[in-house]
């Protein structure tokens, strides 16, 4: 059940169904009241952990008609793991906008997806008058206790940090957080197997200065809200 003050967005009309299989990088076929559909998936990672046969997903109504229902989240342990990065970037905004976040109060948002030199960056930030460019990660690979990042190669992840790192080694200020968007996280670390190159970025932008921080949340079932579970999650770079 949700405790109240970690609660940032309630879910309407959601649905329970059964994961089939995925039919390509944007789509599942699910079970849903007796009846095969096919469902959307906001995130273009592997998902190897979640989307398997069996499992239980919760659907909301894909306002796109290619599909009959977003796939938003997927059963882990007695919670479920937030697989739509839309509505992790929902959840983080909500936040961000309600200084639930620790360690970034003084921050607001000014722009979202920004140019930075040949890279668009998620959010522009306003913190105590100071312009800060954050990159916003999915980190939905679990190993063990661990929350990673990426669960695949990763070109493009690699481009962001790389230009938020030359950014800060320029003199500007940068940020990128990852979200562990499931429950029973102990800390984050990138994945060295899947991109170890992105690894030594993310070492050279600490280097650098670039502010590496890890957020913790999760879909609750029973009462239909995404939950913040840790504001400062330990980050292992």
């Amino acid at each position: 059940m949700s405790n109240g003050a970690n609660d940032i967005l309630r879910l309407d009309d959601v649905e329970e169904c059964i994961i089939l299989e995925r039919l390509n990088r944007f789509v599942v076929k699910i079970l849903l009241n007796g009846a095969v559909l096919r469902a959307y998936i906001c995130n273009t990672g592997r998902l190897l952990d979640y989307i398997v046969e069996g499992k239980r997903g919760f659907c909301i109504r894909h306002e796109r008609r290619k599909s009959d229902r977003r796939l938003f989240a997927v059963e882990d342990g007695d919670s479920a793991a937030i697989i739509d990065t839309h509505l992790q970037m929902r959840a983080l905004e909500g936040l961000i906008a309600s200084k639930m976040i620790s360690w970034i109060r003084s921050c607001r948002i000014l722009k979202r997806n920004v140019r930075l030199k040949n890279s668009v960056i998620d959010y522009l930030l306003d913190c105590n008058g100071e312009d800060v460019y954050l990159e916003v990660k999915s980190a939905i690979l679990r190993r063990g206790g661990y929350a990673m990042y990426p669960d695949c190669p990763s070109q493009r992840g690699r481009r962001h940090i790389r230009e938020i790192t030359e950014h800060v080694k320029d003199g500007g200020r940068g940020m990128i957080i990852f979200i562990a968007a499931m429950p029973n996280i102990e800390a984050f670390k990138p994945n060295i197997s899947a991109d170890p190159e992105m690894a030594r970025l993310l070492k050279e932008g600490v280097s650098a200065g670039v502010i590496i921080r890890a957020i913790e949340m999760h879909y609750d079932p029973k009462s239909c809200l995404i939950c913040l579970l840790n504001d400062d999650l330990r980050v292992e770079i």
